[in-house]
Parts: structure tokens; C-alpha cells; sequence
């Protein structure tokens, strides 16, 4: 889930472009031999970079980056901005016209599917880690891309879904931190009056967006539903799956506010002080410190302090259901991928820089949803890490995040990051975790039993069978 609007016509008109124009000196595509005949005759070479990191702020500083690499190795990179929803789309007809960028910037999503389409180069992309070192990386983010044993792509930087509560809140009432079912359904039975538009919790409900499905899959993770088990056969309407459905529409429906809940009513009703938990990205975490002016506290204590709830806020990174077997926590990476028609050795000296020289650079385009992948170097194993950690966050304002939250509460973070979790892709299904999310149909089941028009059991045997059907 981000904050994006859409630039895709630029990416449309570079697409003519390239149909329509002659090939460049170095064109996409040229083989390693040709580069390096390019490289020694002293014509420029020049690298199509597409990224989802549309937004204008993001991409002014990515292109200064960009520009320094150019500086550095005398390759020039093209930049198109992607809206990540058209993704998939934009890919597919820059297939059919031979347009291909020749590195790709991408959430896991499409990873395994590319690569069974034949768009991605992974051998380009172990090269790289090898050269980097695999251990210098997330080994959860490099386990949610292997196919046949090796990485498809190369983690860049990601988020996990956290739960966030109000620690003053709990402290008063003496409640357990809420990183358990039977804690979080407590805690928001306790402090739920609806009598005075307070809520136990408020959570995405929204049939239509990704987002529930994103939520809803923390929990399932917790309880140990998954979508599909070793051999790939779907495990949707087993016994946790019903036990996750049960749980966390009777959570929003008991202890949640009336009406579906999006990504802007659930953010609105916590920063508000209407609500004692909310589960949402760290995206969140500059906006609750008052750094976003679109996105601003309003709580009544925010009025003469609009840090207060970045203060008086607890984040749960992972939690445990009762039939998990280990907490849990959804987690979002984002990608380099080396394209099978690109300038592979260009390429590779592309992805070198941005996990060396310019990895704090792409980093610092949105520290709180951008945990480092690659922690640090073999000499230095949390250079990146520590470096993540001084970086300014904040649109309007901007500040380190460790001025408004507590040490403690930035480890828990990090903590998490490296061992993400995601329904299908250590079970190979990949491309079928890309077909489940654009299908919808986690979140209209979820829907339909909050409305009361189906039960949990109905749910599970509703969302395998669309599982299935996608299969």
C-alpha cells in the first residue's frame, strides 16, 4: 500500500518512443560482448530504469542519484516513472512491443511470475548477490524469490504491516501488549466505547482494496493459515484459515467502528484519538509524528503537541495467533530485477551502486517504509543499518524517526525485516499470490462475513475455491 498518483503517461509515450525510434548507441539489449565493444570504442551507454517510486519528491531524489552514478561510471540512466497498480499491465505490452527497461524496480508480487514469463535474468541477478555477498542480505527476502534453490531478483528495501496501540492507554489500564489474539481482543474489549466514538481497534474492511487482504493476512500468517502448502495444493479452508476469518472479522465488527474501514478512515479514526489500535503500514509512522501536512494528527492532545501520538504509541511488529506456531508478520519487499533483454554488465554496475554508493540515497526516498534488505557489508554487517537509522523522514517537515520514537520501538523493526512473511511464496505459488490479490476475493469474503451474509466456515471454502479456480 502507497501514496501514489498516476504518472503513467509518461511511461506510455516512452514506450512509442521506443517503438517508433531508431536504437540508440548502446541499445536494451545489447549482449555483454557488445557493451564491452561500446564501452572500448567510447560511446555512451545508456540503461531504461522503470521504478514505482512515483511520487515527485521520491523521484527528484532518485534522480540526482542517478546522476551521480553517471558521474561514476559514465552510464546514463533513463528513469520512467510506473504506477505500481498498472505494473503488470505496462510490462505485458512493453513484452508484445520489445521495450523491455533494463532494470526494473518491483514488489515481490510479479517476481516468480516474471520470472516463469522469461522477463527476468536471474542468473544476472545472482551475480550480483554473489558479488555483493549473499550474507550481506535478508536471507527471508531472498527465500521469498528462489526458484530452483537461487534468488530471481535482488531485495532492495521493504515494510512490514505493524499493529500500532496506544501504550498510555494500555499502561492505565493495565493491559498486556497486544501481540497475541487473546491480548489484542482484551485490550480492544476494554477499551471500546462506542458511546463516546471511542473504538477497541479499527481495521481495514474494504472489499475492493488490497489493503484488507494485507491486514487480514498478518493474522492469518499468525494462526498458521496459509494459502497453499508444500506440494502446492491450496490450504485455504483449513481449520486456521477459518480460526484467522473468525477472529478478525468478529474483531472489527464487535470492537470496530460502524461502516467499511479503507487505508484513509482507518489512519483517520487513530489519528483522531478515536481508536486504541490500528494495523497499517510504517508508512504511517512520519504522519502520526505530525511530519505530513495531508496526513496530520488530530487528536485532542495533537493540538498543542502533534508528536503525541508517535509518543504515547506502541508498535507490534509480529503476532501469534493460537494455532501459530511462531509470531508472524506480514511483510512488503521491493525489488532490483535484471531484465532478459538487457545490457547485462551495465546493469550489474547499476545494481553495485545502488546497494553500495547510493543504497542510503534510495533508502532515505521513505525512510519508514524503506527497512534496508542488504543490513550492511562483510566488513561491516549493519553499515546500512546504522546509516538507515540517522536518515531525515518527513514530507512537510523532516526529522529522524528516532526523535519521536523510542529505541526500543526502532530495533522492533528492524528486528522484523529480515524475516518477512508472505502467503505462497516459499511454497512456490508466486504467481498465483500475484492472481489471489488482483482477484479481490480475500477481501469481499471478509466483507460478506462482517455484513453477516456469510459465516467464517462459508468464507474459507468461498475464497479456496476462487484459489482453486486461479490455479
Amino acid at each position: 500500500m502507497r501514496r501514489t498518483f498516476h504518472l503513467t503517461f509518461l511511461l506510455l509515450l516512452a514506450l512509442i518512443f521506443a517503438a517508433c525510434a531508431a536504437p540508440a548507441a548502446a541499445p536494451v539489449g545489447t549482449t555483454p560482448d557488445d557493451s564491452a565493444d561500446a564501452e572500448a570504442s567510447g560511446e555512451a551507454r545508456t540503461l531504461t530504469f522503470w521504478t514505482t517510486e512515483e511520487q515527485p519528491e521520491r523521484a527528484q531524489k532518485a534522480q540526482a542519484m542517478l546522476d551521480r552514478f553517471k558521474e561514476a561510471s559514465g552510464i546514463t540512466v533513463e528513469m520512467v516513472l510506473t504506477n505500481e497498480d498498472q505494473l503488470p499491465n505496462l510490462v505485458t505490452a512493453a513484452v508484445a512491443a520489445d521495450t523491455l527497461p533494463d532494470v526494473l524496480f518491483f514488489p515481490v508480487d510479479f517476481a516468480i511470475g516474471w520470472q516463469q514469463q522469461g522477463i527476468l535474468n536471474a542468473e544476472a541477478a545472482n551475480e550480483v548477490i554473489e558479488d555483493l555477498g549473499p550474507d550481506t542480505f535478508a536471507q527471508g527476502a531472498l527465500d521469498l524469490v528462489r526458484v530452483d534453490g537461487s534468488p530471481v531478483a535482488v531485495p532492495s528495501d521493504g515494510w512490514g504491516q505493524v499493529l500500532i496501540y496506544r501504550a498510555d492507554l494500555f499502561e492505565a489500564q493495565g493491559l498486556a501488549r497486544p501481540d497475541t489474539f487473546e491480548a489484542i481482543r482484551a485490550a480492544a474489549e476494554a477499551l471500546h466505547d462506542p458511546d463516546n466514538n471511542f473504538y477497541g481497534i479499527v481495521a481495514s474492511t474494504d472489499p475492493g482494496a488490497v489493503f484488507t487482504q494485507q491486514t487480514f493476512e498478518m493474522f492469518a500468517l499468525a494462526n498458521n493459515c496459509q494459502l497453499a502448502d508444500a506440494s502446492g495444493a491450496i490450504t485455504l479452508n483449513s481449520p486456521e484459515c477459518t480460526e484467522a476469518i473468525r477472529f478478525y472479522t468478529d474483531l472489527v465488527r464487535d470492537f470496530g467502528p460502524a461502516g467499511v474501514q479503507d487505508v484513509d478512515t482507518t489512519r483517520a479514526t487513530y489519528f483522531a484519538g478515536q481508536s486504541a489500535m490500528v494495523v497499517w503500514s510504517p508508512f504511517i509512522l512520519d504522519e502520526m509524528a505530525g511530519l505530513r501536512d495531508n496526513a496530520f494528527p488530530a487528536c485532542p492532545e495533537c493540538a498543542d503537541d502533534p508528536a503525541y501520538l508517535a509518543s504515547n504509541s506502541g508498535i507490534v511488529p509480529t503476532i501469534l495467533g493460537p494455532s501459530g506456531a511462531n509470531p508472524a508478520q506480514y511483510g512488503q519487499v521491493s525489488y532490483i530485477g535484471i531484465t532478459s533483454t538487457a545490457d547485462v554488465e551495465a546493469s550489474k554496475e547499476f545494481a553495485n551502486f545502488w546497494f553500495n554508493e547510493g543504497y542510503l540515497d534510495m533508502l532515505g526516498l521513505s525512510v519508514e517504509g524503506k527497512f534496508p534488505m542488504r543490513p550492511g557489508t562483510a566488513e561491516n554487517p549493519v553499515q546500512f543499518i546504522e546509516g538507515w537509522k540517522q536518515l531525515e523522514t518527513g514530507v512537510d517537515r523532516r526529522a529522524p524517526l528516532s526523535q519521536f520514537y523510542s529505541a526500543e520501538t526502532i530495533e522492533q523493526l528492524i528486528a522484523g525485516a529480515g524475516s518477512f512473511q508472505r502467503w505462497g511464496f516459499t511454497q512456490g505459488q508466486g504467481a498465483l499470490v500475484a492472481a489471489v490479490y488482483e482477484s479481490l476475493a480475500v477481501p469481499q469474503a471478509l466483507r460478506d462475513v462482517v455484513d453477516g451474509s456469510m459465516t467464517p466456515e462459508e468464507a474459507a471454502a468461498e475464497i479456496q475455491a476462487a484459489a482453486e479456480d486461479l490455479q
